[in-house]
């Protein structure tokens, strides 16, 4: 990165379930001057945007943004699945450091429809299909809706490698649960124990609970990037920079390891988090709060291991612990992650970025990490992608 970029500003919605939301423009817009009036500054001062969001039409980002303003600037709209609002994110930071431009926006919002994820054009390849078949091959099960199968499969090929235990993602669900009850953003802030996770509808028997999986949500996130000079002028805050940051498409590993792990991303993620190590000159264990990916308890567990934060197998005992929360080794998802607080597929990102900032800034209430210095974020989009910032306090 040539210059040093800065958040300046963040701003979320209450996430909400499926028509309980505001149509989309007015999430957005919501998102947007909240992320504004944190960072202090006008509309009109944005540069360019980068606007995210997977199921909606082309240019919704222009119609959500002209409830804001219309003043003229570049919107970039931005589609790369769960990934997308990071995405937003990493293009709004490249645009900056590159000195394209000063002050930019990135959004990201999601107006889901309630039940599973499906394709919405039938009537060409899927971009998906290479993903479903390696699916078919190792997991079969086609009575189970895809999502479920990706990373259920790939929770039971760590179960099948190390000896997992069930119970042992029931206790990740349990403690996103702690988590998010300290979070008023968060869609559902009700504790569970892992008993209870456990006695949830089995989904899949013996591999994943109803508890395990997140939840389609709406909602909207926004974030104010900017470069050291253009905050200085406009006395914007300047405590948390944007360390490091590495976005990774997959490799023929995804397929070729014969592993629903790889199938989901875990080397997209470790390959991302270890350029990110590298460009920050830091390790894993230098880290003290992650907002990581975990769409299901089973992808948490995984994400511990690619992200390096304990070895490879090393994931029960990190869970069992107690190293992935308050009083551990790093605080994993102290929002309470997307099995708590929600998952709209294009504000995720940019959620997680609220989130890491807030923390960073010391201004997270009862879930504040003690002393936070450094925050990474985990974001990963089936397809793939997988986008990995680190953020520091200044």
């Amino acid at each position: 990165m040539s210059r040093d970029v800065f958040v300046a500003g963040v701003g979320m919605i209450p996430f909400t379930k499926p028509g309980a939301n505001l149509p989309y423009p007015q999430m957005a817009a919501q998102a947007t001057q909240a992320a504004l009036t944190d960072a202090g500054i006008g509309y009109e001062h944005m540069q360019q945007a980068y606007v995210g969001y997977v199921y909606g039409d082309s240019t919704a980002g222009q119609r959500a943004l002209y409830e804001v303003g219309m003043t003229g600037i570049p919107v970039i709209n931005v589609n790369n699945n769960c990934s997308t609002g990071s995405t937003a994110l990493f293009l709004a930071r490249q645009a900056v450091a590159s000195g394209a431009a000063d002050c930019v926006l990135a959004l990201g919002f999601e107006h889901m429809s309630p039940g599973a994820l499906g394709a919405v054009f039938t009537d060409r390849p899927s971009p998906f299909d290479r993903f479903d078949e390696a699916t078919d091959v190792l997991v079969g099960r086609n009575e189970i809706p895809l999502a479920l199968r990706y990373f259920g499969g790939a929770g039971l090929a760590h179960m099948q490698q190390y000896g997992t235990k069930l119970e042992t993602f029931a206790a990740i669900r349990a403690k996103a649960s702690r988590h998010a009850a300290n979070n008023p953003l968060a869609l559902f802030r009700k504790e569970v124990t892992t008993e209870e996770v456990m006695a949830s509808p089995m989904l899949w028997d013996g591999v994943l609970t109803r508890l395990m999986a997140c939840p389609p949500t709406c909602g909207a996130a926004a974030a104010v990037i900017c470069s050291d000079a253009f905050a200085q002028k406009h006395k914007l805050n300047r405590s948390v920079r944007i360390k490091a940051q590495a976005m990774t498409t997959d490799k023929p590993v995804t397929f070729e390891a014969q592993d629903m792990r790889e199938v989901v991303g875990f080397s997209m993620a470790r390959d991302a988090a270890q350029q990110v190590y590298a460009q920050a000159g830091i390790g894993p264990q230098d880290v003290d709060v992650v907002e990581l990916h975990d769409c299901f308890a089973q992808n948490e567990l995984i994400t511990y291991e690619a992200l390096g934060l304990c070895p490879l197998g090393g994931a029960e005992k990190f869970v069992l612990d107690g190293d992935n929360t308050y009083g551990g080794q790093v605080v994993t998802n102290p929002s309470g992650g997307l099995l708590s607080k929600g998952h709209p597929l294009g504000a995720t990102g940019l959620a997680q970025c609220t989130e890491l900032v807030q923390q960073l800034r010391g201004q997270a209430g009862a879930r504040q990490v003690a002393e936070a210095r450094l925050a990474l974020q985990h974001n990963l989009g089936l397809g793939g992608a997988c986008v990995v910032t680190l953020y520091e306090r200044v």
